[in-house]
């Protein structure tokens, strides 16, 4: 299972699952292309958007959990 947390970087996320740009965007933080997504964590690129990480955090979170949800168990 998947835990996102603030730290995280940006890139690694992303390296995760592709699909989770549209949640990035969603939360106005339309710089997952940017050079500086590759170095830089969550929560560091929220404050300079101005974007409320916690809420971002949850939504990558409940993201990745329906993903697990979904995979056949063994």
């Amino acid at each position: 299972m998947v835990k996102i947390s603030k730290d995280m970087i940006i890139r690694d996320v992303l390296m995760l699952d592709r699909q989770t740009a549209y949640i990035f965007m969603k939360h106005g933080m339309h710089c997952v292309g940017c050079p500086s997504s590759s170095g830089e964590s969550i929560e560091d690129a929220c404050a300079v958007h101005g974007i409320e990480a916690d809420k971002l955090i949850e939504d990558l979170n409940t993201y990745f959990n329906s993903k697990d949800l979904d995979r056949p168990t063994e």
